[in-house]
């Protein structure tokens, strides 16, 4: 059995963990993902997931998959660079340039991956990297991979960001990196802002968008189309495809130059094994119905807004969000996962965030949406709410 030098002081920080209400363990989840899922052997109604448009287990992106599978396998079996990068690839980053209406699109394996990518293979040593204080741990571990000089600004403060790019005056070159989503409050990125104070600090901006594509914006565009920015004018995007997508990887949506660029720069896109061309098969078929069905983020909006009508008048410490993610702030720890086994016992599976997640003090449900809910599920959500202690 292998064992560190250091094994006992591993072994007292998890039971100070524990101790403290933040351990996290994994569940095994058996069978489709969806609003009905069976963990850990229960039936359960999940609100947990970030399957928004309801497509993981959609079966035209399952008879896709399938098509791809028996026309290239199953493996990649290569770096994009090397043999890896397939019709199904090639076609996804066309496609989905065309969606986000900017010239070139460049696949990665992972979100994380691309958001460690994109900062690191743009930035070196004399820039400065800047960034909202809740940005999701991927942007901000791709500021630290980078040499950059790495800022940051308290949440949406646009003052403060305005006083960070003053300090970084002198930087060769300077990135804003926000999220558009935050994925743990819900909120949106306030971009028209960001985008002014860049253009008067001769910035680029960077937007991770996981939580925004297919789920806001025109045909579910994201942020960008949100706030009705023109693509000429457009930041650099990152998009993840397992989330509304239903799928799995993500892209960064950018100009020429950008692209080529992380094409020899972004070590996490060089070094690593294309996903299966079969996700991009599938990916290929999710994309028509996140353009085409706009019935279900109108669906999707009807069930946050007869949620949060049920939990005000029940008087929970709701976040303002008007997006699938609807945090409800506990506050301390071991309440938060008391209240969340309270609901499982009723039968219902949300997220329970604890720090170093979210900052102290602020431990919350984050209860996600999906276009697959019902009417009748967000009441049978209220109503274990009601009985769960979580205010």
């Amino acid at each position: 059995m292998s064992q560190l030098p250091w094994h006992h002081e591993l072994t007292a920080a998890l039971a100070d963990r524990k101790a403290a209400g933040r351990y996290r363990q994994p569940r095994l989840r058996l069978g489709d993902q969806g609003v009905n899922v069976r963990v850990d052997g229960k039936a359960m109604l999940s609100f947990c997931s970030n399957d928004y448009l309801g497509l993981a287990a959609h079966p035209d992106l399952k008879l896709a998959f399938k098509q791809a599978v028996d026309k290239e396998g199953v493996g990649s079996g290569a770096a994009h660079l090397l043999t890896g990068h397939s019709y199904y690839h090639q076609a996804l980053e066309e496609a989905l340039a065309d969606f986000t209406g900017q010239p070139r699109v460049l696949l990665f394996s992972t979100g994380y991956m691309a958001n460690l990518g994109v900062i690191d293979g743009l930035l070196g040593r004399g820039d400065a990297v800047i960034q909202d204080k809740l940005n999701h741990a991927s942007l901000l571990d791709g500021g630290r991979l980078s040499e950059a000089d790495q800022l940051r600004y308290p949440h949406a403060d646009m003052a403060l960001l305005h006083k960070r790019l003053h300090n970084a005056a002198t930087a060769r070159h300077r990135l804003i990196v926000s999220d558009g989503v935050f994925s743990m409050d819900g909120d949106l990125a306030p971009l028209p802002e960001i985008m002014a104070q860049a253009s008067q600090h001769r910035a680029a901006v960077l937007i991770d968008d996981a939580h925004g594509f297919g789920v806001i914006g025109k045909g579910g565009r994201g942020t960008v189309s949100h706030f009705d920015i023109a693509p000429d004018a457009a930041p650099i995007q990152v998009g993840t495809l397992g989330k509304a997508f239903g799928t799995g990887g993500s892209f960064v949506a950018a100009d020429e130059t950008v692209i080529e660029t992380l094409i020899q720069e972004a070590r996490s896109y060089v070094y690593t094994t294309a996903q299966p061309p079969a996700v991009a098969a599938a990916t290929l078929a999710s994309l028509k119905l996140v353009e085409q069905e706009d019935w279900r983020r109108s669906h999707l909006q009807a069930l946050i807004q007869q949620f949060r009508r049920g939990a005000e008048q029940l008087g929970l410490n709701l976040m303002p969000s008007a997006t699938p993610i609807q945090p409800v702030v506990i506050g301390d720890d071991k309440k938060a996962l008391a209240v969340g086994k309270n609901l499982e016992q009723a039968g219902i599976l949300v997220g329970v965030i604890r720090p170093p997640t979210v900052p102290k003090k602020t431990a919350r449900l984050r209860i996600t949406f999906s276009a697959a809910h019902s009417e009748q599920d967000v009441n049978q959500l209220l109503s274990a709410l009601e009985q769960s202690g979580a205010y």
